[in-house]
């Protein structure tokens, strides 16, 4: 678009540098403690049967193999009872087998006949086999199978343990409560070490990368701060808030809460450095951010250029797109040329 330079100077344009600047400030986002997920352990039940006990209540701390509920199982007993029934039978054909042995070598029995004998005896020591490792993959101990071996003594409950160090923090089961074979019970986490996961807004997706320093600040503990680094950003944007998960994973001495509000600070390098505009030369069409720019030897005469913003920086902000340091935009009477561009396209 061109204007005549009474226009010009009736309309107040002033022009205004793109600068480019070094930025040393940073990026500030809420956050909520998390258990780090990598070391959360799902405790299923390998049998299905009636909850008889629960021995961890939520949020407690379990060592590994300690005890979290007690299972009463049929189909647990049911398995033992094959197991012995199969054990009999495997009995009864060893003593076959030693008699067949012995009626070979007395020229009573055929080199066939003790085949015989010895692929069922084979195939039976399999199935023994096969259905002791099925009393193992129900929660059966070594300790109860080897007495269930020598005292035939059936148990009809399991104990669930805990398969790690840890605290507590999903309980799925009750007292009386039927479960089912392969069903969730406890989740156990060690807290060692938590992720702090903050949203990241779009506009700061630039300025903040995996490895960029953090400083964490506990709103309830204003005397306590943490460092680390941001681990993860996540590749999807919510597209409600318009942001990102951000995830920062630190040691935690015991103090740190799952679900507690913390304050995450990502340090940025003053050696950074950003193209800025005048906010006052932003016009903006719609979602569409626009500058006006003079053509370069052509007086009072403009052209329209769409930018892609970046951050506020008080009276400027950050333009990741559209523009170079150097070149000129108008700031006053920004406004006047955005009328001006819109009465030109409507064909006014």
């Amino acid at each position: 678009m061109s204007l005549t330079p009474e226009a010009v100077e009736r309309t107040g344009i002033k022009l205004a540098d793109v600068k480019s600047q070094a930025s040393s400030s940073g990026v500030t986002v809420p956050g909520t403690v998390m258990s780090n997920a990598y070391r959360d352990t799902k405790v299923n039940a390998l049998v299905g049967g009636i909850v008889r006990q629960v021995t961890a209540e939520l949020g407690a701390s379990v060592r590994r193999g300690e005890p979290l509920a007690v299972i009463f199982s049929a189909e647990l007993a049911d398995a033992q009872m094959k197991y012995l029934s199969m054990r009999a039978m495997l009995e009864a054909d060893h003593q076959k087998l030693e008699r067949t042995q012995k009626l070979v070598t007395l020229g009573s029995a055929s080199r066939q006949e003790l085949e015989e004998v010895t692929a069922v005896h084979t195939g039976h020591e399999t199935k023994v086999a096969a259905a002791r490792q099925r009393l193992l993959l129900l929660g059966l101990s070594t300790d109860r199978v080897a007495t269930l071996e020598t005292a035939s003594q059936v148990v009809s409950e399991v104990t669930v343990p805990s398969p790690a160090d840890g605290l507590v923090i999903s309980r799925a089961v009750n007292p009386g409560q039927v479960i089912n074979s392969g069903q969730e019970l406890f989740v156990v986490t060690d807290l060692s070490t938590v992720w702090m996961i903050g949203d990241l807004y779009e506009r700061d997706f630039p300025r903040v990368r995996v490895g960029s320093p953090a400083t964490i600040m506990i709103p309830s503990m204003p005397d306590r701060t943490l460092k680390g680094r941001v681990a993860y950003i996540a590749p999807r944007v919510d597209a409600a808030t318009r942001t990102a998960k951000v995830r920062v994973e630190v040691p935690n001495r015991g103090e740190l809460r799952l679900g507690m509000f913390v304050t995450v600070s990502f340090e940025m390098s003053v050696s950074e450095r950003m193209t800025v505009v005048p906010r006052a030369a932003v016009q903006m069409i719609g979602e569409r951010a626009v500058v006006y720019a003079p053509v370069e030897g052509e007086e009072g005469k403009f052209v329209e250029r769409t930018v892609k913003l970046g951050v506020p920086m008080g009276e400027f902000v950050q333009v990741l797109d559209g523009v170079k340091p150097g070149e000129k935009v108008v700031t006053d009477g920004s406004f006047f040329l955005r009328a001006e561009a819109a009465r030109t396209r409507s064909g006014g």
